[in-house]
């Protein structure tokens, strides 16, 4: 199979310099760099971590439930102070 890429100058010139240094073909540099890229394993993100933003979002004070009668005096504090200012 035969393959176009198209390269930077940059980047094909110091292709070219390592494939004359190494004394092998850009074809060969090619298929190994495509090989070793393919070999490795995709860091998959777990579904919590995918998830995360959306849930860190939506997630409340830790301690909510074991001190709700503390948290609601609060609010209600908080929503009779703004009445009266």
């Amino acid at each position: 199979m035969t393959t176009t890429v198209k390269l930077p100058e940059s980047l094909e010139a110091a292709l070219r310099q390592r494939c004359e240094q190494e004394g092998r073909s850009i074809s060969e540099i090619m298929r190994d760099a495509l090989s070793a890229y393919l070999a490795r394993q995709p860091e998959l993100d777990s579904p919590w971590a995918l998830g995360q933003a959306v849930f860190g979002r939506h997630a409340g004070p830790a301690g909510l439930a074991s001190n709700r009668k503390q948290e609601l005096a609060e609010i209600w504090d908080e929503r009779q102070a703004g009445r009266g200012a």
